[in-house]
């Protein structure tokens, strides 16, 4: 099992119909590392909306005749997935549109509902149809129905925001305005910035405002709600406050592109940084430091400047495998790590080898690559991993959901070393977090169990869909 990226969300608004579509592709393009089950595109061309939405990587879902087809717009609205709520199906795929009594929305969701199942029970008992199993519905009908009595689209975000537990950070779109909304724990990322022609873009990432030529102006705040729209730019920050800062840390470690910037801390700079604590907190004798792509790179740059001890570039990664790689069948049975990961015999051949990586969750992909890297000739291999030890299940977007799965809740350090074939193991220690990113205002829930919001009662994957087959068992009983 390992550790996958939560969603990227993107969004742009213009003064005049452009091909936003072709805009949303690029930074969507650029926040691929985010989520790589599915992706769609909604255009807002005066009011009427046009989407295409597929299970797949960007490249694949939108080829040329795909992006043809939108019309030029002012608006749109991007998404690419992970789910970490709800099955992967093209139901669930995103952005979801609502057609409501006063208007149409449009709604990318980046996060995890806490109390997800809790709101979605209670919209069912006042009458509410569900067509998917994502809690970005439940986002949906919440403000949809705020929306009825609201005298703005924004107005009802801000009320809805009083319903709505755990991690969002949403790009939502009507017939005139284009919304960003961060949860007031900030717990996942939310920018903007503007492009030459005065384009308005909002991303999860800054690296997906430079690849479509925007100058970054800055972060959402924990709480802020920014609408764009023909008047300007307004920042709602009613909500700010209400909740103390906590960005989920695993975004500088793993999640995060290292090029971009969030909330002022560049994510190179932190990866580094976990390098250099690892090398100070856990050094060894050895020849070359080498890093599992791509993660794990920075760090190992940054152990290797600490000790003293040469990096090199002892793993190939194979850039063309997605998630939609195919297994074969029982017949050509091959190891994936093995398609994904490649040594590099002559830098590691007869050494001593310090391995970084950015985490082990049950220590079946860390064994393989040690193993290769045993084939390869190494003499010893001694890993460092750029976090804490995974001992807690996460309910706010990384798909960590049962400390079964975890392998350092069942063994020592030592006795995982030993299950992974290294000759030494060292994780990151969890009171040098704060180190990374310079304060301590993060979520480590995953790494501590101290959670920011209340425990949800169902904290599988699949609960929606559990729920669902219970009905029909129930009916046909």
């Amino acid at each position: 099992m390992a550790i996958h990226e939560e969603c990227g969300v993107f969004g742009a608004f213009g003064s005049k119909p452009e091909d936003v579509a072709d805009l949303a592709y690029y930074g969507l393009y650029a926040l691929q590392h985010r989520g790589q089950e599915s992706c769609g595109i909604v255009v807002n061309d005066d009011g009427v909306f046009t989407a295409h939405k597929g299970l797949g990587l960007v490249s694949e879902v939108f080829n040329r005749e795909a992006l043809s087809r939108f019309p030029k717009g002012t608006m749109a609205v991007g998404h690419v997935r992970y789910g970490t709520t709800g099955g992967s199906n093209l139901a669930n795929c995103q952005p979801i549109q609502v057609n409501h009594l006063k208007g149409k929305l449009a709604l990318a969701h980046n996060g995890n509902l806490s109390n997800a199942l809790e709101l979605r029970r209670n919209l069912e008992l006042s009458g509410a149809i569900f067509h998917t199993t994502s809690d970005t519905e439940t986002i949906a009908y919440v403000i949809t129905r705020e929306r009825i009595t609201a005298p703005s689209i924004e107005a009802a975000v801000s009320r809805a925001m009083d319903k709505l537990e755990g991690a969002y950070s949403l790009v939502l779109m009507s017939s005139a305005k284009l919304i960003a909304v961060r949860d007031p724990y900030g717990f996942r990322p939310l920018c903007y910035g503007q492009m030459a022609d005065g384009t308005w873009v909002v991303a999860s990432e800054s690296c997906a405002l430079a690849a479509v030529g925007a100058e970054f102006r800055r972060d959402l705040l924990p709480g802020e709600i920014v609408t764009f729209s023909e008047s300007g730019v307004v920042s709602d920050k009613s909500h700010c406050g209400s909740a103390p800062r906590r960005m989920c840390i695993f975004e500088y470690i793993y999640f995060a592109r290292p090029d971009s910037v969030m909330d002022g801390v560049h994510v190179h700079d932190a990866r580094i940084r976990a390098g250099e604590i690892l090398a100070r907190t856990h050094p060894v004798d050895a020849d070359i430091v080498i890093g599992v792509p791509d993660s794990g790179l920075d760090a190992a740059l940054g152990y290797s400047r600490a000790s003293g001890i040469p990096y090199g570039i002892g793993l190939i990664k194979n850039k063309y495998i997605g998630r939609t790689f195919i297994a074969p069948g029982q017949g050509h049975r091959v190891d994936q790590v093995k398609i994904k990961l490649s040594p590099v015999e002559s830098e590691v051949r007869g050494k001593r080898v310090v391995l970084i990586d950015d985490s082990i969750v049950r220590g079946t992909t860390s064994e393989r690559i040690v193993r290769l890297l045993r084939g390869a000739g190494a003499k010893e291999i001694h890993m460092r991993i750029s976090a804490p030890p995974f001992l807690h299940p996460c309910y706010y977007g990384t798909d960590i959901d049962s400390r079964e799965h975890l392998i350092a809740c069942h063994k020592t350090v030592e006795e995982t070393a030993a299950f992974i074939g290294a000759d030494s193991l060292g994780y990151l220690p969890i009171e040098a977090l704060k180190d990374l990113i310079g304060c301590g205002d993060y979520c480590s829930a995953c790494f501590s169990g101290s959670y920011p919001t209340r425990i949800p009662a169902d904290t599988r994957k699949d609960q929606f869909e559990r729920k669902l087959s219970q009905r029909k068992k129930d009916v046909e009983s």
